[in-house]
């Protein structure tokens, strides 16, 4: 059996979570909320939320242990079903990119920031497998799809 001390830290702490939870996502969800989504936007809707999600996290304006909204809220702010954001969030969590605690809420992990990064980089490393294989079909040699590629790092300058 717990002592009443222990009884009180534990309800302590739990305290001290809810009123940063609240806080946190009532102060701040303003500064980087994601903005709209439309199904007329490539990818389906839950994919807008996730990839949005994760360019905050890797760009660091979500810090790690940052609370995010509930489904709830994040559904009413982007006009959304909870089940829609419920899905993205278990993909980010699927991920390594947030996690939830029962009662708590959910936040951004502590290696939330490298694990968005290392599948965005997995992403542009197949769309770059993709560009690539298309450029071999048009015919182009290995040589100048070297040239093409620095031509075209050259135009993001």
């Amino acid at each position: 059996m717990r002592s009443a001390a222990e009884a009180a830290k534990i309800l302590l702490t739990h305290c001290y979570y809810l009123i940063y939870t609240v806080v946190s996502v009532t102060n701040e969800r303003k500064s980087w909320l994601i903005g709209p989504i439309s199904p007329a936007a490539g990818g389906t809707l839950y994919q807008q939320i996730v990839d949005r999600l994760k360019r905050e996290v890797s760009e660091g304006r979500l810090k790690p242990g940052a609370a995010l909204p509930s489904f709830r809220q994040l559904a009413e702010d982007l006009l959304v079903s909870v089940i829609t954001v419920k899905r993205a969030y278990e993909d980010l969590e699927r991920e390594g990119i947030i996690f939830r605690r029962q009662g708590l809420g959910t936040f951004v992990a502590e290696q939330g920031d490298d694990r968005s990064r290392e599948t965005k980089l997995a992403a542009a490393k197949e769309l770059l497998r993709e560009g690539f294989r298309e450029a071999a079909e048009a015919g182009l040699k290995p040589g100048e799809l070297a040239d093409f590629a620095r031509e075209i790092l050259k135009e993001k300058k």
